[in-house]
């Protein structure tokens, strides 16, 4: 069902990939990355019409407002890596999917770093990813990728 390239990732069987729940899978994904991208995007700007109004906004803010847009082009590229059948791209995905939002929110509970507003906003833009995390643990994608022995 796998078999091997000459990087040393094993690769999902192309019929498997092509299934039905697969597809669905990749849709769900890849909807999510998007809805993920537009969310911080618009984060982006709301920083920049706080600061442009004349509020403070802090460097972490701004660091880490500039840096989760990229991270939705990170997402997009590991996922069609994973539904081209990449199962190290796959592992990668699964992986981000499930710490990020835990770092994302538990860095803007630490007292100080961010005003309430920025952090609710910053929960709001990981709930795709969460998302994510479900779908990547869903039945159809762990027979398609199985766990190398």
């Amino acid at each position: 069902m796998a078999m091997e390239t000459n990087a040393h990732t094993t690769t999902a069987d192309a019929s498997v990939l092509n299934s039905l729940p697969i597809s669905a899978a990749f849709g769900a994904t890849q909807g999510s990355v998007k809805i993920y991208g537009a969310l911080t995007a618009a984060a982006l700007l709301a920083v920049i019409a706080v600061a442009s109004t004349g509020h403070v906004v802090n460097p972490f803010m701004w660091v880490r407002a500039i840096l989760l847009p990229v991270i939705a082009v990170l997402l997009h590229r590991l996922a069609v890596s994973a539904f081209e059948g990449s199962r190290r791209a796959f592992e990668r995905l699964r992986g981000i999917s499930a710490v990020f939002p835990i770092g994302i929110v538990g860095v803007d509970l630490i007292p100080g770093v961010c005003p309430w507003w920025y952090a609710a906003m910053q929960v709001l833009c990981v709930l795709p990813v969460i998302r994510i995390a479900f779908v990547l643990r869903g039945a159809a994608l762990r027979a398609a990728f199985p766990k190398a022995r």
